[in-house]
């Protein structure tokens, strides 16, 4: 990344400080010398904010990259905690400061403004540890029915465990992943699914960080597709290397597995924004299908972004697994994943299709996880029962049990 850049992104990371120490460290109940340790800390943490970026692109030693870039992320973490807290406490301040104009006096003003300046770092501190917690232990198995009106008895029961968004860099390494395959290889799946981004960082720098998911074990296979951050860090040659490691890597590709007597056809397609960098890549539903028998019971496609639904509907497909969106990873982010894209997780239906969007195996950035916990999912096809009435695009289904 330029220097220009980042520097751009450090002044950027400095102004938003300065409003956070406008805004709390004159109402602490403190004294000069604390007052000076608080603004020591927030320009440290201006400055560190942007430092992964900057160990990426400038730090030769990975010993040292890696440190800045845990610095970094845990700072990135708190600061947006802290930074929402204190948005939401001049919110709160402004109101009640029309109560008072509005009353000719409201007595617990000034005590309020202490109150909630001491409030807000301890409860974004709070957060963090917590969040922390949260993100580094293994992610928990989640088992979900999907409900499929029509679906053969052969298929009844076919399990597919779907992990997502672990982001193997910086922070997760071998240990982390290793830990995530033992316990998907515990639950004996029919099939293993991988929705991309999977990596931070280049085929030289993560490989033996990666070797674990050779080590994954299904009854009709591994099969992946490609992420945002897979193109942000070599697609072409991460291809090749999970290839090599055994996994079926699908570009707008399909395969047809035998269940018991039925076809199952599996799609994947390159990321949303592939063709950002390299227009031979866009993402294509209908070349996903490209070549399916006609005989196929059930068509389950994988693609990383949630809002290649329309298309994969469109298409023709049964059930898409997404991820992404981490489901917001942290509050309060969860609630502007709707901007980008029409689910942020669990599972919902765009006209016929259904689609599950994980909230992630793994984490990017600030190893925090606060309101949206990571997941290994168990995902269970079974028979809808009765004809179900029609559900439109973004609403809720409401057949989802749990399974497995």
């Amino acid at each position: 990344m330029p220097l220009t850049v980042l520097l751009r992104l450090a002044g950027f990371s400095a102004l938003l400080h300065a409003y956070i120490g406008f805004r709390l460290l004159p109402d602490l109940p403190v004294g000069k010398d604390a007052m000076l340790g608080g603004i020591v800390v927030l320009v440290l943490s201006s400055f560190l904010i942007p430092a992964p970026l900057l160990a990426r692109s400038y730090v030769k030693r990975q010993a040292w990259s890696d440190l800045l870039a845990w610095l970094g992320y845990l700072f990135m973490g708190l600061f947006s905690s802290v930074f929402v807290l204190t948005v939401l406490r001049d919110v709160m301040l402004l109101a009640a400061a029309g109560i008072d104009a509005l009353t000719g006096g409201f007595p617990a003003f000034g005590g309020l403004k202490q109150a909630s300046a001491i409030a807000v770092p301890l409860a974004a501190l709070l957060i963090t540890l917590i969040g922390v917690v949260n993100a580094r232990r293994l992610a928990k198995v989640v088992h979900v029915n999907i409900p499929i009106a029509g679906l053969p008895p052969a298929l009844d029961g076919f399990t597919v465990v779907q992990i997502s968004d672990i982001h193997v860099g910086p922070t997760i390494k071998q240990g982390y992943l290793a830990a995530i395959v033992d316990a998907v290889n515990s639950l004996k799946p029919d099939m293993v699914a991988i929705t991309g981004d999977l990596v931070d960082g280049s085929v030289a720098q993560l490989a033996p960080h990666v070797a674990p998911l050779a080590r994954l074990e299904a009854r009709h296979g591994v099969y992946c597709v490609t992420g945002n951050h897979e193109y942000y860090s070599g697609a072409d040659a991460w291809v090749s290397e999970l290839r090599r490691l055994g996994l079926r890597v699908l570009m707008n590709q399909n395969a047809v597995l035998e269940h018991r007597g039925a076809r199952i056809l599996v799609g994947g397609v390159t990321d949303f924004s592939a063709h950002q960098f390299d227009p031979a890549q866009r993402s294509d539903p209908r070349a996903a299908l490209s070549g399916a028998p006609a005989d196929v019971a059930f068509k389950l496609l994988l693609a990383h972004q949630p809002r290649t639904a329309p298309a994969a509907a469109e298409a023709g497909f049964d059930l898409q697994l997404s991820g992404h969106t981490h489901g917001g990873q942290f509050l309060p982010w969860n609630f502007f994943v709707r901007l980008q894209q029409p689910f942020t997780a669990g599972l919902d239906r765009w006209k016929n299709l259904r689609v599950y969007t994980s909230r992630g195996t793994g984490y990017w950035g600030p190893p925090v996880r606060f309101g949206a916990p990571s997941e290994i999912t168990c995902l269970r096809l079974v028979r809808a029962r009765g004809a179900g009435k029609a559900i439109g695009a973004f609403e809720r289904p409401t057949e989802a049990a749990p399974a497995c």
